[in-house]
C-alpha cells in the first residue's frame, strides 16, 4: 500500500488571499526561442474564465483578453495581448501601501485600458501616470512589448516602482503576491516564489526558458520549496493543498510568447490552459484564432474550464474537512499525464 502523507502547515489556519497568482517575465535573451515570455498562473475566486477577441475601435488596438465568466461586456481583462505586440498581466500584491479609499479592485480595468492604448512598456508607464488617481490597485503588473521591453510595475493607488528584466543578470523576473518595493516580510506567496525559482533555475541559468517549462512543469508541480519535497513523485497518495503553485483556486496558466520587432506583432501568441492547470491541456492561441473550447459560450463561460473542473473534482474529493482540501495524487497523476501529452502534441504542432 502506498503511504498516505498528510502535509499539515500552520499556514492553513487561514487559507489566504483569494486573488493571488504566480508569474514570470522572461526577456528575449533568457528565452530558448529568443522571444520574450510573459507567464501567469492565475488564482482567483472566479471559478471560470474565457478568452475572447476584442476588435479594434475608435483608434484603439484590438486584443485577445482573459475575462471572468459572466463578463459579457468584455470590460475586465485579467491578461492579454494586442495587435501591437504588447502583452500584460498582473498578480495581486499584499505589501504595498494600503488603499486610501473604497475605490479598489481596478486592476482589470487598468489592463483593459493598456491593451487598447499601449504598444510598449514605456507607453504603459505613461498610461499609469495619466490615469486618474487613486488607481484603485495593489498589483504587480507584468508587461512585454515588440521593442525589447519587459518589466514589472509594482503599483499602488498613487505610485509605482519599475523593475526591468533586461537589468537583471539572468534576464528573468518572478513575482507572486508581494512586491520587492513593498513592506519587507509582509504579503504572501513567498514559498511559491521560491518554488518557481527552483523549478526553473537551470533553464534560467542557461537562457533556455520555454513556455513548456512554465505550463508543463511549474503549473503542474506539487513540489514544496520550504519542505524540499516533490509530493507528485514521492509515492504519497494524499496531500493537503497548500503553498503549491497550483492552488484550489487556480483557473488558468497562460504564457504569452512575444516578438522582437513591431513588424512581427501579428506573430505574438499564447499557450493557454484554462481551468485548474493540473487538469487542463494547453491550447495554441493567436490574435485571429482562439480555439472554441476557450471562448465564451452563450452562458459566458468556457467549456475548457468546466471540463477541467470536472476532472479536478475527481482528484480533490470531499473527505470530511471543512477548512482544507486534500488532493488524491493517486487519481491526479494519470490526469496530469494525459493533459501533459495533449499539451506536448499542441506544442509539437505549433512550435518550429
Amino acid at each position: 500500500m502506498k503511504k498516505i502523507l498528510l502535509l499539515i502547515l500552520a499556514a492553513l489556519a487561514t487559507i489566504g488571499h483569494a486573488d493571488a497568482c504566480t508569474s514570470m517575465i522572461v526577456s528575449a535573451r533568457a528565452s530558448a526561442s529568443g522571444r520574450p515570455l510573459l507567464w501567469k498562473h492565475r488564482d482567483t475566486g472566479a471559478d471560470n474564465n474565457f478568452l475572447q477577441r476584442v476588435e479594434p475601435a475608435n483608434g484603439c488596438y484590438g486584443y485577445v483578453g482573459l475575462f471572468n465568466a459572466g463578463d459579457s461586456l468584455l470590460q475586465e481583462a485579467w491578461m492579454g495581448m494586442n495587435d501591437a505586440g504588447f502583452a500584460i498581466m498582473n498578480t495581486a500584491s499584499y505589501n504595498l501601501a494600503p488603499d486610501t479609499t473604497d475605490y479598489v479592485d481596478r486592476e482589470a480595468f487598468v489592463m483593459s485600458e493598456a491593451l487598447r492604448h499601449c504598444a510598449s512598456v514605456d507607453e504603459f508607464e505613461v498610461l499609469l501616470a495619466q490615469l486618474p488617481k487613486p488607481l484603485g490597485v495593489q498589483a504587480n503588473f507584468g508587461v512585454i512589448d515588440a521593442h525589447g521591453g519587459a518589466a514589472y510595475f509594482e503599483t499602488s493607488d498613487h505610485a509605482w516602482t519599475r523593475f526591468d528584466a533586461n537589468d537583471e543578470p539572468s534576464g528573468v523576473l518572478i513575482r507572486t503576491n508581494y512586491s520587492f518595493s513593498g513592506v519587507e516580510g509582509q504579503g504572501s506567496g513567498y514559498i511559491r516564489y521560491q518554488t518557481a525559482y527552483r523549478l526553473s533555475a537551470q533553464a534560467i541559468s542557461t537562457g533556455q526558458v520555454t513556455p513548456m517549462l512554465l505550463t508543463e512543469t511549474l503549473s503542474r508541480s506539487f513540489y514544496h520549496s520550504l519542505l524540499g519535497e516533490d509530493f507528485l513523485n514521492n509515492g504519497a497518495r494524499y496531500v493537503v493543498d497548500a503553498d503549491f503553485i497550483p492552488r484550489p483556486i487556480s483557473t488558468a496558466s497562460i504564457v504569452v510568447e512575444g516578438v522582437n520587432k513591431p513588424s512581427d506583432a501579428p506573430r505574438i501568441e499564447m499557450w493557454a490552459a484554462l481551468g485548474y492547470p493540473p487538469c487542463a491541456p494547453v491550447h495554441h492561441v493567436t490574435l485571429t484564432n482562439i480555439p472554441a473550447e476557450l471562448r465564451a459560450t452563450s452562458q459566458w463561460r468556457s467549456i475548457a474550464c468546466d471540463d477541467a473542473a470536472q476532472l479536478r473534482r475527481t482528484a480533490i474529493p470531499t473527505i470530511g474537512s471543512n477548512s482544507v482540501e486534500y488532493i488524491d495524487l493517486e487519481k491526479l497523476r494519470p490526469i496530469i499525464e494525459r493533459m501533459h501529452q495533449r499539451s506536448m502534441a499542441t506544442y509539437s504542432t505549433h512550435r518550429p
